[in-house]
């Protein structure tokens, strides 16, 4: 499995596991959040991947991750350690019923979640900055524009897209060839072991890196793949823990994953690894390279994870 991954034309060359930080500020922050994050450090680790929204939906703190990111990188000096993402343009979450499907992503909302996450995060530049979702009623030219703005003054470096299909993708790199310009370098979408068998997931917003999607990144290596969801929402956990009556009511609660959840404890014992390793084991053994962002709950989880890489998991442990 590799220990590096380099994102062709630019500078940026990372360890291919991501820190997620869904959970910072909320279920860790303060000195749990310095443990978490230098020990990711210390480890190997530098893409840290966070969003302005996060998370907006437990009152009354706004964008409480960047906070507690920037609170870490003030108190340790480690900015320039890091390849720092985060995302802008999410629906609004703070309502009473938020709405997934309307849309935050005109050049006035992009601008004030960008100013906003440069002072939470205590930065004047993010690495790379995605639109966080998408809004099909917008043409790809002008979204590019906007990002191309930013780059140029310096608040960005470089600029991708999350939960976007391929062919807005395909659209987006054409219009950037005719322009000149580098484009989406990362793409963030739904990936991991059990997605192929599992029941649609009840935010229609999010976008699966289906097949179409995996055959994109093998013939666009300048876009890296950056599943989320990795570990499954902790399916194959639970049903290692508890069996199936566990895990009954799970979007993955079908055939074709009870299986494959068999297979996990199977490369659990034959590699002497945890289940969270033989989960994130998956992504290594794709023919295109993945960044899987990992939110752990804890350094000892963080180490945990890391330690994936030095298994030698092979392809046909994921034949299912």
């Amino acid at each position: 499995m590799k220990t590096k991954i380099t994102i062709p034309d630019t500078d940026l060359t990372f360890h291919p596991l991501g820190l997620g930080t869904v959970n910072a500020g909320l279920a860790w922050d303060g000195a749990d959040a310095d443990r978490i994050f230098d020990t990711f450090l210390d480890m190997g680790g530098s893409l840290i991947d966070t969003a302005h929204v996060y998370s907006d939906w437990v009152k009354p703190e706004r964008a409480r991750s960047e906070r507690a990111i920037g609170d870490w990188l003030q108190r340790s000096g480690k900015r320039n350690h890091i390849v720092l993402v985060t995302k802008g343009g999410h629906p609004d979450m703070t309502s009473e019923h938020p709405d997934t499907h309307i849309s935050r992503m005109k050049k006035e909302d992009m601008g004030s979640d960008l100013e906003s996450s440069l002072r939470q995060l205590r930065t004047d530049h993010i690495d790379i900055y995605f639109y966080h979702r998408d809004d099909v009623n917008q043409p790809v030219e002008e979204l590019v524009e906007v990002m191309e703005e930013f780059r140029r003054q310096g608040k960005i470096r470089y600029y991708g897209c999350s939960n976007w299909t391929t062919s807005r993708m395909k659209a987006a790199d054409r219009y950037c060839r005719e322009k000149g310009y580098r484009g989406f370098i990362a793409n963030q979408a739904l990936l991991n072991l059990g997605y192929k068998y599992m029941n649609p997931l009840d935010d229609d917003t999010l976008v699966y890196a289906d097949s179409q999607m995996q055959q994109y990144h093998r013939e666009n290596k300048g876009n890296l793949l950056m599943p989320y969801m990795g570990v499954c929402s902790g399916f194959f956990h639970k049903y290692a823990a508890g069996g199936a009556d566990a895990v009954k009511g799970s979007p993955y609660y079908t055939e074709g994953n009870l299986k494959t959840a068999e297979r996990v404890k199977e490369l659990c014992e034959k590699y002497n690894a945890t289940v969270t390793q033989a989960v994130l084991g998956f992504f290594g053994q794709q023919d295109f390279d993945c960044a899987p962002l990992y939110g752990p709950k804890n350094a000892e989880q963080v180490r945990e994870a890391m330690k994936t890489f030095e298994i030698p998991f092979c392809r046909d442990d994921y034949e299912i």
